[in-house]
């Protein structure tokens, strides 16, 4: 019975090891078979015939069975960007995050931070509404330029930045509006002056400047109305608002000569 039990425990080990390696065998058949070169392949068409969640769950394969692989940070890179293309803006942003904290010398770090700059961008609101976005991308856009003045992405971070700055201008003239037609005046002015000294190279800026000639008029600062007006005209003499705003000083002098045929008569 024991030598029976023996051969046994033997014929069971012989069987295990064989198994084991049909298994080994068969692993190294599947590594062969499945690269991560092809399998990013792969993703990539889903991703181009914009299958997206299934392009996302292909990059999310690689990068389990390849971790160590180039082809599974740069399926990092295209989940986030995936996100970005769903308009799933935080999470494209928390991913792109994670990949320069990952990888902080990778060769693609600028194109990593201006991703992050247009999710940000992406959500711009109109001038009416909260802007937080438009702080976030100018800083975000401004970091592109500041940590890679040479890369491909900078020149159209300029242009963005440019973009986002008219929107904030967009935004303090909306509420300079509002003062002035509530007759805030004071409040109304402070908002054009800051469009005029900080975002003078924006559409806004003869707008501003007219609507300080309305203001200080209301406010019946016509000296200041006068000069604001003159500083208009030479800047900008071919626009409508300098027209306004001649018009407008015309009615002031028109007002201003009857005050004083006025005081005249009454004096004499």
């Amino acid at each position: 019975m024991i030598k029976k039990f023996i051969c046994l425990i033997f014929l069971f080990l012989c069987i295990s090891c064989s198994s084991s390696n049909n298994n080994i065998n068969n692993n190294k058949e599947l590594s062969s078979l499945i690269n991560p070169e092809d399998l990013y392949k792969s993703a990539k068409i889903s991703f181009d015939n914009q299958n997206f969640d299934l392009a996302k769950s292909q990059f999310i394969e690689i990068k389990k069975l390849f971790p160590l692989s180039n082809e599974a940070v740069q399926s990092e890179i295209m989940i986030a960007f995936i996100g970005y293309v769903q308009m799933d803006y935080d999470n494209a942003i928390l991913n792109y995050k994670k990949i320069i904290k990952k990888y902080p010398s990778h060769k693609d770090l600028d194109y990593l931070y201006y991703m992050i700059a247009m999710c940000n961008y992406e959500q711009l609101q109109n001038e009416g509404l909260d802007g937080f976005y438009n702080d976030v991308a100018l800083n975000a856009f401004t970091q592109v330029i500041n940590r890679f003045p040479n890369s491909k992405y900078t020149k159209d971070s300029r242009q963005k930045i440019i973009l986002v700055r008219s929107n904030i201008a967009a935004k303090h003239m909306e509420i300079g509006r509002f003062y002035l037609k509530n007759k805030k005046y004071i409040a109304a002015l402070n908002r054009f002056k800051i469009v005029i000294d900080q975002f003078s190279i924006t559409k806004f800026t003869p707008e501003a400047l007219h609507r300080m000639v309305e203001t200080y008029y209301e406010m019946g600062m016509y000296d200041e109305s006068y000069d604001t007006a003159a500083l208009l005209g030479y800047n900008y003499p071919k626009s409508k608002w300098y027209k306004y705003s001649y018009n407008l000083i015309k009615q002031i002098d028109v007002e201003q000569t009857f005050l004083k045929k006025l005081r005249n008569f009454f004096d004499g």
